[in-house]
């Protein structure tokens, strides 16, 4: 029994795709296994194109095992397979490799050299072959559309709280803290440094932010994401304050999860004028966290 996607944020959509997956496979007495493709196909067709990815893998392997999906399938996406009929990867890999006896889509899934499978012929090749399929459409069951296209606009307007919406989670990025400049912590605000790579980048600006540490702790805080105008930084920083830590974040894990949008970057003319906005922000993240929907950080 599988599920097939790119599950790209794991969003409210494919929650309610999983989920009726996950029926289906509990009413065969079966196990359910989620089949992605890495790296995401257009990732793989627009290699030198802007990061547009929402979950990085070991995020989306987390969330869907919440989910109750029993196995993570993991299909390299190379030049061979983008160059596989439909037919032959329903045959080659769908019935061959996986032995699928009944498969879950989405109804704008599409699969195949040039994307030439669709629905229709999935399922006529699922007649034929002997499994089942499951096309789901999360419109006829009365919700509204759903689409990583449309969180990655919210997270490009600056607008965490509506992707949030649509994901059912706060969105969130990850990596291991950098070694910075130091002059955070020379102003009194330290910062943990992550370069946010192979992930969609959100608009410029100042967050407030909830971030866990190494799988463990959380803690509320203020990020900056940007070019820091103020002395410029040749790529995209993340640059991270937690609220009432103490101690190294050098190497540390960090899973930062994106709650509200503050304010756009700004360049100041001096320190003291830096300084000073800095600790608005920190108050402005805490009202803003305090307020915030009650929306499941990314709990690691």
């Amino acid at each position: 029994m599988a599920a097939l996607g790119n599950f790209d944020g794991v969003h409210l959509g494919h929650q309610a795709l999983i989920a009726e997956a996950r029926r289906i496979a509990d009413a065969q007495e079966k196990l359910l296994a989620a089949v992605v493709f890495e790296p995401q196909p257009q990732e793989f067709f627009r290699p030198n194109a802007p990061p547009f990815r929402l979950t990085p893998f070991r995020a989306k392997a987390h969330l869907l095992s919440q989910l109750g999906v029993d196995l993570l399938i993991v299909l390299h996406f190379n030049r061979e397979l983008a160059q596989m009929s439909a037919q032959d990867f329903v045959m080659e890999v769908l019935v061959g490799d996986l032995a699928a006896t009944h498969v879950v889509v989405g109804s704008d899934f599409r699969f195949g050299r040039g994307r030439g499978g669709d629905v229709s012929l999935l399922s006529y090749m699922g007649d034929m072959e002997h499994f089942g399929v499951t096309v789901f459409d999360l419109e006829q069951t009365g919700a509204e559309k759903i689409s990583s296209t449309r969180i990655r606009e919210a997270l490009k307007d600056g607008k965490p709280e509506e992707a949030a919406r649509l994901l059912g989670h706060w969105w969130a990025v990850e990596g291991h803290v950098g070694v910075g400049d130091g002059r955070g912590r020379g102003i009194g605000f330290p910062t943990a440094n992550l370069k946010v790579e192979h992930s969609l980048e959100p608009k410029f600006g100042i967050y407030a932010v909830r971030a866990t540490v190494d799988e463990k702790q959380s803690y509320d805080g203020v990020a900056s994401f940007g070019i820091r105008p103020m002395f410029e930084v040749p790529k995209p920083l993340l640059e991270v304050h937690l609220f009432d830590f103490a101690g190294d974040l050098y190497g540390k894990h960090l899973v930062v999860s994106f709650v509200a949008y503050l304010r756009q970057e700004l360049k100041f003319s001096t320190l003291d004028a830096l300084k000073a906005e800095m600790k608005r922000d920190a108050d402005a993240a805490r009202n803003a966290l305090a307020n915030a929907a009650p929306l499941a950080a990314l709990d690691r």
